[in-house]
């Protein structure tokens, strides 16, 4: 076993990719959690109300991995 410790952010960041698309490769067998209905609910209403910032999911990526970068 390795030490998680050990790996820098990017390779855990990396890493967490990984294990995301192998989770969601058969995403109708993993039931959806509360918070993200809770989650997807309040994005809903902000964007009828017109207070939602759209971004473009690249974009969206890039900004949240130079988040966990910093």
């Amino acid at each position: 076993m390795f030490a998680l410790e050990k790996l820098s952010r990017a390779e855990k960041l990396r890493m967490m990719e990984a294990l995301w698309r192998d989770l969601t490769a058969d995403a109708a067998e993993l039931p959806p959690s509360a918070w993200h209905d809770d989650a997807l609910r309040h994005a809903e209403v902000e964007q009828a109300k017109g207070s939602a910032q759209m971004m473009d999911w690249a974009e969206a990526k890039s900004l949240l991995r130079r988040r966990a970068q910093s």
